[in-house]
């Protein structure tokens, strides 16, 4: 294979998993424009289309999906041979690709990711938001960030902070318009405000045990959205009943301007989790940043 060749795949797989040719571009060093012709060039001499493009987006065709499932795990191959050799640096360098959920972002990226930046000027960063369950290894991610009882189990999991809970209030003006739930089946007869997840677009479940017994309710009322900062609000002004991480509302459970409900069926779970295929040997940047999130 031509070195020139080699580079075009490289390129594409940049663009593949980027679904931009801008971003694709800043991480090459090079002008979107060159960026596109190269890929022309390169399905060209393929004979096959590689990419779908339109005036907004840019994604993988069924033979690109198939090619950048080829050439993922010989890139990863390249990138474990190029990050062996950090071992010699002084510092950690390269970079850390994570994807997580918006709410573990806020609660374990953002009070210490930057200053891990300031610490490590080496080491880059990027993280991707997204709702759902993604596969790391075939996304080409070095790590995600998850609740514990979403790792998959052939992955290596980092505790990052304690168990969580997930409970269900509302303000004293609610309750006196509407008499408490005693079962979560109960639910069906309150105004619930509801959550909309952005990545599969189903409307989050509201999730309970007892006794050993699970139970999903899909609740209904007056608002959804796909932002959890407006829900709360919701709630706290009275329209209806919220299922909000506890840490969220702890202190206004303890002043009473929130009161919680269905008590005894809403038991804590495992919390955050930074989780990496199992390697032998993990990336120097990779350890370094798991060193600065996990707990203790």
């Amino acid at each position: 294979m031509e070195r020139n060749e080699l580079n075009d795949l490289l390129a594409f797989a940049a663009v593949a998993r980027e679904r931009s040719f801008t971003r694709a571009a800043a991480i090459l060093g090079m002008s979107p424009s060159a960026l596109s012709h190269a890929m022309r060039g390169l399905e060209e001499r393929l004979g096959v289309r590689l990419l779908s493009r339109t005036t907004r987006s840019v994604a993988p065709t069924e033979p690109g999906e198939r090619l950048l499932q080829s050439l993922n795990p010989a890139l990863a191959n390249i990138e474990s041979g190029l990050e062996a050799l950090a071992e010699w640096r002084d510092n950690p360098s390269g970079t850390v690709r994570i994807t997580t959920f918006a709410y573990a972002a806020r609660m374990v990226l953002l009070p210490k990711l930057p200053a891990f930046l300031l610490a490590n000027p080496d080491v880059r960063v990027e993280v991707n938001i997204d709702d759902g369950l993604t596969d790391i290894v075939t996304a080409g991610f070095d790590a995600g960030i998850r609740l514990g009882e979403a790792v998959a189990k052939d992955m290596v999991a980092v505790k990052l902070g304690p168990d969580l809970r997930t409970v269900v209030v509302g303000t004293p003006s609610y309750f006196e318009r509407y008499p408490p739930p005693l079962t979560p089946y109960d639910l069906e007869r309150h105004a619930c405000i509801g959550y909309r997840l952005t990545t599969s677009g189903g409307l989050l479940p509201w999730e309970f045990e007892k006794d050993g017994k699970e139970i999903n309710i899909r609740t209904s009322g007056p608002l959804v959205a796909n932002d959890g900062d407006l829900p709360a609000a919701a709630v706290r002004a009275g329209v209806g009943l919220g299922y909000i991480m506890e840490h969220d509302v702890a202190e206004e459970i303890a002043a009473g301007t929130l009161v919680q409900v269905l008590k005894d069926w809403c038991p804590s779970y495992p919390g955050f989790h930074l989780y990496h295929p199992s390697r032998r040997q993990s990336p120097p940047a990779l350890r370094a940043l798991i060193a600065s999130l996990k707990v203790g």
